[in-house]
Formats: C-alpha cells, structure tokens, sequence
C-alpha cells in the first residue's frame, strides 16, 4: 500500500495538468507556468511580440513568434484564450469557478 501511494505522489507531481491562459494579457511567467512545453524565453518571446504588434487575434497567429512553430502550436491550442471571457464547464454548461 505504500507503494502505491508512492507511485501515485511520482505519477501526480508529473502529471500537470495545463491551464486555460489569456496570450493578450498575460505576463511571461503565467504564460510559462501555465502552457505546456512553453519555457520562460517562449513565453518571453510572447509578451515581447504582442507588445510590439498588438493583441494576437487567433491562435493561430503565435507561429509569427520566433520560436513558436505549428508542432508547438497544436499543443497548446486548446489552453490559449484570447479574451477574459468566462470559461463554461463543456458537459454541464455552468461557469468555470
């Protein structure tokens, strides 16, 4: 039974789970923190393209950051916001906490 929780504590601390980030308002650490396969530089690079070009309008549009390719891209994709809108819970319907 020990092991198990072992196992399962080293299995957890791995196992992150990616949160949901807003590219037009976010600082570089969030966006590392939180995009998976993202580092500090990326993110870095990130906050210095949209501060230079303006908001990005889709997703789509961070393969313009050096750095940032389609391969990284559909990774994330499903993690990017580009507003502050209220996020709905997909099987119930009800807003995100």
């Amino acid at each position: 039974m020990k092991r198990l929780l072992v196992v399962l504590a080293v299995f957890c601390s791995f196992n992150v789970i990616a949160s949901p980030v807003n590219i037009n308002t976010a600082d570089a650490k969030t966006i590392g923190e939180a995009l998976s396969g993202i580092g500090i530089k990326k993110a870095e690079a990130i906050v210095k393209y949209r501060e230079a070009k303006g908001p990005f309008e889709t997703a789509g549009d961070l393969v313009n950051v050096e750095g940032i390719g389609e391969k990284s891209l559909e990774k994330i994709k499903n993690d990017i916001l580009l507003s502050d809108a209220v996020i709905a819970d997909k099987k119930t319907g009800e807003k995100a906490k």
